[in-house]
């Protein structure tokens, strides 16, 4: 029997920007690219979604403090509840965190400035399905695009998360200021992944790195084994 194509769905928020971006690197990884649109109250049929990067509803409040209320954010609630995989990219990952599906928070860049650069990142769990096709402690490169993406959270969060092996990815030289260089945390389950970096736009060498690909196609292919789990 041959593999399915994975339906992964990408929401798409009032100022959403790489949405379009995320939808075509899902599908040139051999996945079916689903758009949802943030009005949407239940999912379709879909195997894993992509929150993606830009600046919803206008970063109006704080970065994704509008978007948590968004009725396609609750039915992805309902989704990673039952354990469907969940991938938060920048604004993606400021709504999750918004939203208590991942801990801490995303606060200005330490700098006060924008940064827009390919940063190298050292990946710190390869157990979980979105990083299965990275090695633990390869250094990978993915750029980066925000103006807040400076991770916080208190000591005894970070110790919890540090125990826990929620910390992900890092950033592997000074980026903007994140609480013990994070780049990427997942939940206690392991099936949201919040990251800060963008993958999306690391599949092909000719954007000078392929590297997001090993995120991504780490993605489609859990998504690909829940699907045919279910048949």
């Amino acid at each position: 029997m041959a593999s399915p194509q994975p339906r992964v769905g990408v929401v798409t928020y009032p100022g959403s920007q790489d949405d379009r971006d995320a939808l075509w690197a899902l599908a040139a990884l051999d996945a079916e690219a689903v758009p949802v649109w943030h009005e949407e109250r239940e999912l379709p049929d879909l195997d894993a979604v992509v929150l993606p990067g830009g600046f919803s509803y206008g970063d109006y409040l704080r970065c994704g403090a509008i978007a948590r209320f968004s009725p396609a954010t609750a039915a992805v609630r309902e989704f990673a509840d039952a354990g469907g995989l969940v991938l938060g990219i920048c604004n993606g990952f400021q709504i999750l965190c918004e939203a208590g599906l991942l801990p801490g928070a995303l606060l200005q860049n330490e700098t006060l400035r924008f940064v827009c650069r390919d940063v190298p990142l050292v990946v710190e769990r390869n157990d979980i399905p979105f990083t299965s096709r990275c090695a633990v402690g390869q250094r990978i490169v993915i750029p980066v695009k925000h103006g807040d993406g400076r991770w916080y959270a208190p000591p005894e969060v970070v110790r919890e998360l540090e125990a826990n092996r929620q910390v992900v990815v890092r950033y592997g030289e000074p980026c903007n200021g994140s609480v013990a260089d994070v780049a990427g945390v997942c939940n206690e389950r392991g099936n949201v992944l919040g990251l800060m970096p963008h993958p999306e736009h690391a599949v092909d060498p000719l954007l000078g790195s392929a590297d997001g690909a090993l995120v991504l196609a780490s993605l489609v292919e859990a998504a690909r084994e829940r699907a045919l789990a279910l048949i």
